[in-house]
């Protein structure tokens, strides 16, 4: 017993000896690529950490951790071939979920997109023209960097005063010897034409010129005005921040996230800052009535097709797999392989052509049956119910090939031996069906069809590419449509709302969309007793 325990070696012992091993030369360089790995992911959690982005910078000091500890701890050596796993697991699974539900507290969106201090510097970096500034006359130039200058010029007791101006450069230049009228050319930057100059007002417009207390800015197609003054200045003790040119004070509001004239609530300064709201995500999507109406209806709508394209596409999935199952059917490989075609093709390229065949007036199908004994064109993308029956027509040639081919397999793994018995007993086709076929099948794509509910549930781009949520819902608070479901409703929200985006309101609405998601799913497995099946095979 002693002789064969002292044969057998820890993982940490054979880890210990490779390394002994290896020449001074090999470590050497694995030490070196390690610290240089280091210093990346410190560089990168740092970076974060300081523009003030704390859920980033935390996941990759964690990383760094993890990576490390596996390394330099014996006992962590056995999971060192998960690290890579694990590190994306943290980045791409954990810190988008826990980000999600923190942004779904906060007002974040539109007008409150940075931090406060960020905001205060955005705030802060603004300038105005003072009532005793200096102004000139002005050309423009541009550099082969791209980089644009002023050459300025104004009236003066003894003459003219010429001075030249660069985009983010030194202080502007008095130009003492300077010709009367503009060069074509000065120090790397050449004189704009008309159209030049038209072309880059907009941006001449916006950019400061000069540094420090010595900047000038255009104020409109002839002038440009000199000194500007720093209008807004922020006081810590205080939490305000201060307009020099009117002397208005602003006081940091931390329910709206707002810098709020004390004397005037609707005057704010923006941008705003983001701040936590607490539940008021969720309280307003339970309590708005102009809210919760669509939403009531994009959920049902959301069940509701998730629900037929599973058994839509099932029951033709089962259908055909039953057909090429039969070898009296002719050239059933050949028949098989047409069959999946769906399949093969790209989801985007499927439904832009049924898009295209839908069209009401130019589509073929709708053409085909308007030119038909029916004569009636169907306004698949403006009715709301045609609508709905476009996108389960079109998700039904998507999803029955994958159907079939589980379907088939499933069925071919049922003992024949057991249709065998039933006949003698009997038991008609119907029967040997309902009673054989189906349950046995569901016990092996159960699990299967769960998944394809949560998918459809959440099945952006087929609502996105056919009808983009059309027709929309009238009256309305928020963008929505008829056809659109949670996920194209929240993406709306958060990206696409003609208000603004939403990403906190959207957030809230995306957890419940989980919590929903995970309750149907828990039903579904208890319904068709999937656990229960995988317990007893264990």
């Amino acid at each position: 017993m002693s002789a064969t325990s002292s044969q057998v070696k820890s993982p940490a012992g054979d880890l210990t000896a490779s390394i002994n091993q290896t020449s001074p030369l090999v470590n050497g360089i694995k030490l070196a690529l390690l610290m240089v790995f280091n210093a990346f992911l410190l560089i990168l959690s740092y970076s974060f950490f300081y523009d003030d982005n704390i859920g980033l910078s935390i996941v990759f000091f964690l990383i760094f951790v993890l990576i490390n500890a596996t390394i330099f701890l014996p006992s962590l050596s056995p999971i060192r071939w998960m690290v890579p796993g694990l590190a994306l697991i943290i980045f791409l699974v954990l810190y988008p979920i826990v980000y999600t539900v923190l942004v779904s507290f906060t007002n974040y969106g539109d007008g409150h997109l940075l931090s406060k201090a960020q905001s205060i510097d955005l705030i802060q970096e603004r300038r105005y023209v003072p009532d005793d500034a200096i102004t000139y006359n002005w050309e423009a130039y541009q550099n082969e960097a791209g980089e644009y200058g002023l050459w300025l010029t104004r009236e003066v007791d003894d003459g003219i005063e010429t001075a030249f101006a660069r985009e983010g450069g030194s202080a502007i230049e008095i130009l003492d010897d300077a010709a009367e009228e503009p060069p074509s050319e000065f120090d790397g930057f050449t004189q704009l034409d008309r159209a030049g100059r038209t072309q880059a007002l907009q941006a001449l417009s916006e950019t400061i010129f000069g540094e420090g207390e010595d900047t000038a800015q255009i104020v409109n197609r002839r002038e440009v005005a000199r000194p500007l003054n720093q209008r807004f200045v922020y006081d810590d003790n205080a939490d305000t921040i201060t307009d020099l040119a009117t002397e208005t004070t602003y006081v940091a509001d931390g329910e709206l996230g707002f810098f709020i004239d004390q004397n005037d609530a609707n005057n704010q300064l923006s941008p705003g800052y983001r701040v936590g709201v607490g539940f008021d995500n969720f309280e307003r999507l339970i309590n708005d009535p102009g809210l919760r109406g669509p939403l009531v209806d994009i959920f049902v709508w959301t069940v509701v097709f998730a629900m037929l394209s599973v058994l839509t596409t099932f029951a033709m999935g089962l259908f055909m797999a039953m057909v090429m199952n039969d070898p009296g059917v002719p050239a059933r490989k050949i028949l098989r392989s047409l069959l999946i075609i769906p399949y093969a093709i790209p989801g985007v390229i499927g439904i832009l052509v049924w898009r295209g065949m839908l069209n009401e007036n130019l589509g073929i199908i709708t053409n085909a049956i308007a030119d038909s004994f029916i004569n009636y064109r169907i306004p698949w993308f403006t009715d709301a119910i045609w609508a709905k029956v476009a996108i389960i027509l079109v998700n039904l040639w998507l999803g029955y090939p994958y159907m079939m081919l589980i379907c088939s397999g499933a069925l071919s793994a049922i003992p024949s031996d057991i249709y065998e018995a039933a006949a003698v007993d009997g038991a008609t086709p119907t029967q040997r069906f309902w009673r054989i076929t189906l349950p046995l099948l569901l016990v092996t794509v159960g699990p299967l069809l769960v998944a394809s509910f949560a998918y459809n549930f959440n099945n952006y781009l087929m609502i996105e590419l056919l009808t983009r949520g059309d027709p929309p819902i009238a009256g309305s608070p928020v963008p929505a449509g008829y056809t659109d479901i949670l996920i194209s409703y929240t993406y709306g929200l958060a990206f696409g709302s003609d208000r603004g985006a939403d990403y906190g309101y959207a957030s809230a609405i995306t957890i419940i969309i989980f919590a929903l998601v995970a309750a149907i799913t828990m039903l579904q497995y208890r319904f068709t007793k999937t656990w229960e099946e995988t317990g007893e095979n264990v």
